[in-house]
């Protein structure tokens, strides 16, 4: 494992996370964080000799009381208890979790990565040194050594690697070329290759590959089918072959779930374009089950495309009736109350008079 990058310690980032920026996944599933404040005061010396455990006195209630009785074991919790430290986590199990082997050695596994991003995802609601030693906490309490220190190590470069990613994330595009789809898809091509590099260099191999392997994977494909849509000199039987031959480069974890993905939005635009060229409700109930809808979901599209067919035929009556008010030469206002009077008359569902309502804004 990489040592951590020089000048960079759990105690420094709250001011380097400063910058970092939240949210889930621009660019296809990267992670941001809120804006964090920046320390008010500089750290003591002894925070700054080694990451030691945070004072009783600095932590909540509920963690110093479990850290006066360790519990020792090889995997951290999945749940922070009733009182987590930051609101937002109460009622919700832990995402990832830090893991040692037989041998002691930190399991090195993409749930390292999400169980660092769910202390982290806290940072505007929390501080950032409070969402930091608690990660810390966690891998003293419940790992042994060197499983704990390498998990720490493991945060210190992973802190490292998301203050370098905002470079690559807040590059801007050309004002003039930004509306240009091969333009778009060259940018985020150059960034995602970027950001590919600056993992290489920041984390070992292994690490790498659990923590953004299939997500690079993804986004390759990603890439791959939008170049693919963008060729003009393809027919749209050569484009679906080149995506499903992209398709089955992925992982089988990811190819699995895309293959699935696909097969059902075919299913779907199949079963759409025979409610829409169907004669009648139980024509489309027929050709729904040919289709591979259970019973009882065809028969609950029958129900609801009558139901649509009795309300247009409503719709139609309460119209006409709308028009011979219209030129009765009542007031705005007696108009108005004579308009809800016939919805009620003609619709005396609610949900029927809220479609009817809209019909109205539709049809003027």
């Amino acid at each position: 494992m990489k040592q951590p990058l020089i000048g960079y310690r759990r105690w420094l980032f709250p001011v380097a996370l400063s910058a970092i920026l939240a949210g889930s996944g621009l660019w296809y599933g990267i992670n941001y964080y809120p804006p964090l404040p920046t320390a008010e005061a500089p750290l003591s010396s002894a925070e700054q000799a080694g990451p030691a455990l945070p004072s009783p006195a600095s932590l909540p209630a509920a963690a110093t009381a479990e850290t006066r009785v360790p519990q020792a074991r090889n995997t951290t919790p999945s749940s922070l208890g009733p009182d987590p430290f930051a609101p937002s986590l109460a009622g919700t199990d832990i995402d990832g979790a830090l893991q040692a082997d037989a041998n002691g050695q930190l399991v090195i596994n993409l749930q390292v990565r999400d169980f660092f991003d769910y202390f982290l995802s806290t940072v505007g609601e929390v501080s950032p040194e409070t969402a930091i030693r608690q990660i810390e906490r966690m891998a003293r309490t419940h790992l042994p050594e060197p499983a704990s220190g390498q998990a720490l190590a493991l945060l210190d470069q992973y802190l490292a690697y998301k203050q370098a990613s905002l470079t690559v994330m807040q590059a801007s595009l050309d004002p003039a070329r930004r509306e240009d789809p091969a333009y778009q898809l060259a940018a985020l091509g150059d960034a995602l290759a970027q950001l590919k590099t600056l993992r290489q260099s920041t984390f070992d191999a292994d690490v790498h590959q659990a923590f953004f392997g299939l997500e690079e994977a993804y986004s390759e494909y990603t890439l791959a089918t939008l170049a693919i849509q963008q060729r003009d000199d393809l027919s749209e039987q050569g484009k679906q072959a080149l995506v499903e031959w992209h398709r089955n480069q992925l992982p089988t974890t990811l190819k699995t779930t895309e293959q699935d993905l696909h097969a059902s939005t075919r299913q779907q635009q199949a079963r759409v374009a025979a409610i829409n060229s169907a004669s009648s409700p139980d024509a489309a109930g027929q050709q729904l089950r040919e289709l591979g809808l259970d019973p009882d979901g065809a028969e609950s599209v029958v129900k609801y495309l009558k139901h649509r067919e009795r309300f247009d035929e409503r719709f139609e009556s309460f119209q006409e009736a709308l028009s011979q008010n219209g030129s009765s030469g009542l007031a705005t206002q007696d108009l108005a109350n004579q308009r809800e009077e016939l919805l009620l008359r003609h619709f005396p569902d609610e949900q029927d008079r809220t479609w009817a309502r809209l019909k109205m804004l539709d049809s003027s």
